[in-house]
């Protein structure tokens, strides 16, 4: 196999690792939504355009946010802060992807 064709396949695949998923995070009971990335190893981080984690008032202002940095899907997740309150394990989050 020719030495520039691993080359390829091997950037290829880093770039795929480092490929970062839009998110939305909306809490329950709070007009608050985040707006970041999942990386590849499933941490929240900030939009490499923004440089930190957005907080909008409004699904709408996230959704816009993210149509005016080019993205065309968004995966929202609604959170729950009850469980931690009450001391119960977490349960799973609501979670829809969206199409801009």
């Amino acid at each position: 196999m020719d030495i520039h064709v691993k080359e390829s396949s091997l950037n290829q695949k880093a770039s795929q690792t480092q490929q970062l998923y839009p998110r939305i995070i909306g809490v329950a009971d709070s007009n608050q939504y985040l707006v970041g990335t999942i990386d590849s190893e499933d941490n929240f981080v900030e939009l490499s355009e923004g440089k930190r984690i957005r907080c909008f008032n409004s699904l709408a202002q996230a959704k816009n946010f993210l149509r005016s940095h080019q993205y065309h899907t968004v995966e929202l997740e609604y959170q729950s802060a009850y469980d931690e309150m009450c001391g119960l394990p977490t349960s799973k989050n609501y979670k829809e992807v969206i199409h801009l």
